[in-house]
């Protein structure tokens, strides 16, 4: 297989995006919970970085925000009457799950789904699994209807399979791509894919924070792709504890390169190891280990260097590492970055973007976006509407312009103008991305 690119599916980010602090782990989240967000900022904040990859010449997708707040979830914890009584009810009687019924989380594209290309997959199709989520309330809502907009997405059923997320329970917790990376000699060509993993799924766990993913889910999702070349790799403990939710908070690969923190692996030498073993006779992998004597793991996480976008440019010989303006503004983040593009190896080049509004939740460049690579064929099978152009680009903007508030509280996610609000936007989006009739659950 050959001419094959890596496109980015990023997570449009939602009008009811605000901080209320949902999860444990996520020191950001944490950090910044009861703060007003700005949910207009935040999704222009988003266009604006896929436009820029766009530019770039890289194809860029738009995955659509989920109906919120989620009315039929709150139904089902007994709440009746109209959809603005379920909404003040659950506010009165069960806050927390009222809360979690109206998170933005599904912006963060990189928890949607793990994904196999063709050249990797037994029947040469490219298979995705959106992840369950189950280890947060909040997040375990969105797989079902992360499908209907992956189906959407890809609906070519001859060339993408799209399953059903793994059974939703804490043995199988499944966390998607934010846990997996992809190294191969090109994309079009069989790769090595490293799923990472924090627990065992019968393995007593009575660390502070979760970990999020268990080794039997990266083993399923494996096997259910009948993918080739996987490597399963512990993610180290003292990560988890330092506030790693994520294995893509201190690791980010592309083509032959891991770009990896020295605490982001349980066994370093071993998962190296394992590397060049799935890799021989297909590429020689790279590895760019950052010791933590020059960038501490407290660093790593609040400038988010490892959550950038290691991407290859069309044209380009070396990668571009596309950071948050965080990792500039930290001095030893900053530091290391630079010495990368500074010196002769594979990274030749670091571009920084604003998502602020993202980050303050937790989620960097990487946390918006899917990774999906696609041959000319499969790509032609994508949905058009969904692609992002200088044309949608701008009627998107307008309407978030149109349709978002620019200050959100936590207490605001209780008014019922804002689920008409929300309502209203989503109804104008479907249209826009071509997503048809009854693709939210209050249109049916």
């Amino acid at each position: 297989m050959s001419g094959a690119v890596e496109a980015n599916a990023d997570g449009l980010i939602g009008p009811t995006h605000s901080y209320a602090g949902l999860s444990p782990g996520n020191l950001a989240s944490s950090l910044n919970k009861g703060e007003a967000s700005n949910p207009r900022a935040a999704v222009l904040q988003g266009l604006d970085k896929m436009k820029a990859l766009a530019d770039l010449g890289l194809p860029q997708f738009v995955l659509p925000p989920h109906e919120r707040p989620n009315i039929p979830f709150l139904r089902t914890l007994g709440f009746a009457g109209t959809d603005a009584e379920v909404l003040e009810r659950a506010w009165t009687d069960a806050p927390s799950f009222a809360a979690a019924a109206c998170s933005a989380s599904p912006m963060w594209a990189a928890n949607a789904a793990t994904v196999t290309p063709s050249a990797d997959a037994a029947d040469g199709r490219v298979h995705f699994t959106p992840a369950n989520l189950v280890t947060n309330l909040h997040r375990s809502l969105e797989h079902q209807q992360t499908k209907r907009a992956l189906d959407a997405l890809f609906p070519d059923a001859e060339r993408f399979a799209v399953h059903d997320a793994l059974s939703p329970v804490a043995h199988l917790a499944d966390e998607g791509a934010a846990n997996h990376v992809r190294l191969c000699a090109e994309h079009g060509a069989p790769g090595v894919n490293l799923m990472v993993w924090g627990r065992e799924a019968f393995e007593a766990w009575d660390d502070p924070y979760p970990a999020r993913q268990t080794r039997e889910a990266s083993q399923a999702v494996m096997r259910r792709h009948r993918a080739s070349g996987a490597v399963l790799a512990r993610q180290g403990r003292a990560a988890i504890a330092g506030g790693t939710f994520h294995n893509d908070v201190v690791c980010v690969g592309a083509l032959q390169t891991l770009f990896f923190h020295d605490l982001a692996f349980e066994d370093t030498a071993g998962t190296k190891a394992a590397i060049r073993r799935a890799a021989e006779g297909l590429f020689e992998p790279i590895f760019l280990e950052v010791a933590s004597t020059d960038l501490p793991l407290a660093d790593a996480i609040s400038s988010y260097l490892f959550n950038s976008m290691l991407i290859q440019a069309p044209g380009d010989d070396r990668l571009t590492l596309i950071c948050p303006t965080e990792t500039r503004d930290n001095p030893l983040s900053h530091a290391v970055a630079q010495s990368l593009a500074g010196s002769n190896g594979p990274i030749g080049r670091v571009e920084y973007v604003d998502v602020r509004q993202s980050m303050r939740n937790g989620g960097g460049p990487a946390c918006l976006r899917l990774r999906v690579v696609l041959t000319e064929a499969e790509l032609a099978a994508t949905n058009p509407a969904m692609r992002l152009t200088d044309e949608l680009y701008g009627r998107l903007s307008a309407w978030g312009e149109r349709h978002y508030r620019d200050r959100l509280t936590p207490g605001d996610l209780a008014d019922p103008a804002l689920l008409d609000e929300s309502r209203r936007a989503l109804d104008e989006l479907t249209g826009l991305l071509g997503l048809g009739a009854g693709f939210y659950p209050f249109q049916r």
